[in-house]
C-alpha cells in the first residue's frame, strides 16, 4: 500500500518511500495487535485467554517486529546516508565557497580593469595640446591624404603629428646652424677686437717712440 505523501512535499527518494510504507505498516500492525489484545481480553470475560488466540497474537507480534527490525536497519542506512550527504555536502560547500572567492577576485579585477581604462579613455595627452597647424591647411600640403580611403582620424592625427615633428626638426637644425655661426661671429669679432687692441697698443709705443724724433724736428724748425 503506498503511503498517503503530501502535494506541498513530495518525496522521491526511493529509500524515504520504503521508510514510510514500513512504517505505516509497522504502525498498522502495531494497532492490530493491540485491538487484537484487547479482544482476547474482552472475550474471554477475566478467564485465561484460549491458545490459538495466544497463538495468533504471536504471529502478529512476530510481524509486528519484523516490521520493527525493518525499521531499524533502514534507519541505519537512513543515518549512514545522511553521514555521507553531509560530508559532500560539506565538501560542495567548500568548492562553492572557493568558486565564490574566485568571483568576487574577478569581480574586483574587473572593476580595477574598468577603473584603468576609463582612466586611460579620460587621461589627456600631450599631443592634444600641440599646436598642430589646421587639418585644412595639413590637406592642402597633403594632397595624397585626400583621397585616400583608407585613413581615419587616429592615422590623420599621426600624420599631422609626424608633420609637426619634422617641421620642428627642421627648424631645429636650422635654430643649431644659426647657433653655430653667431658663435663663429662672436669668436671672430673677439679676435678682432684684441687685434684693434693690440693694434692701439702698437700706435701708442710707435707714438711714444716717435715723441723724441718730433722734439728734434721742433728744434731744427
Amino acid at each position: 500500500m503506498k503511503p498517503e505523501i503530501s502535494d506541498s512535499l513530495p518525496i522521491t527518494d526511493p529509500v524515504l518511500q520504503a521508510t514510510l510504507e514500513i512504517s505505516k505498516s509497522a504502525r498498522e500492525q502495531a494497532q492490530a495487535v493491540v485491538d487484537l489484545y484487547a479482544k482476547s481480553l474482552e472475550d474471554a470475560s477475566g478467564g485465561a485467554i484460549p491458545v490459538e488466540v495466544l497463538g495468533q497474537l504471536s504471529k502478529e507480534q512476530k510481524l509486528l517486529m519484523t516490521y520493527l527490525a525493518q525499521l531499524r536497519g533502514l534507519h541505519r542506512n537512513s543515518h549512514l546516508r545522511h553521514r555521507k550527504t553531509k560530508t559532500q555536502t560539506l565538501e560542495s560547500k567548500g568548492q562553492v565557497d572557493s568558486l565564490h572567492l574566485h568571483l568576487q577576485n574577478l569581480l574586483y579585477e574587473q572593476r580595477h580593469l574598468e577603473g584603468e581604462i576609463a582612466a586611460c579613455e579620460g587621461f589627456e595627452h600631450t599631443y592634444q595640446s600641440l599646436p598642430l597647424i589646421p587639418v585644412e591647411e595639413f590637406l592642402a600640403q597633403h594632397p595624397e591624404l585626400q583621397n585616400s580611403a583608407d585613413i581615419d582620424e587616429d592615422a590623420l592625427m599621426v600624420a599631422r603629428i609626424n608633420h609637426e615633428r619634422a617641421e620642428r626638426e627642421a627648424l631645429e637644425q636650422q635654430r643649431l646652424e644659426l647657433q653655430k655661426r653667431k658663435t663663429k661671429l662672436i669668436s671672430e669679432n673677439k679676435k678682432r677686437r684684441e687685434d684693434l687692441a693690440n693694434l692701439d697698443k702698437d700706435l701708442e709705443k710707435f707714438i711714444d717712440a716717435a715723441k723724441p724724433i718730433q722734439k728734434m724736428f721742433d728744434k731744427v724748425a
